[in-house]
């Protein structure tokens, strides 16, 4: 249980497709998403982008 006051938050994590990444990023800011992090993943040469996004929760 939360103490009142406190924000309560979902996360979500989504793949970034390097030639699209504004029009990705956008998409999400447009549903409430922040985003927090961008990390890269998998083998040298072969990274993938992973974006980390957070928003208040609902309900």
């Amino acid at each position: 249980m939360s103490a009142p006051g406190t924000t309560r938050w979902e996360y979500l994590t989504a793949p970034l497709l390097i030639h699209n990444t504004k029009a990705i990023l956008d998409n999400f800011g447009r549903d409430g998403w922040e985003l927090v992090t961008v990390t890269a993943t998998g083998q040298p040469g072969a990274e993938q982008l992973v974006a980390y996004f957070k928003r208040p929760a609902q309900g």
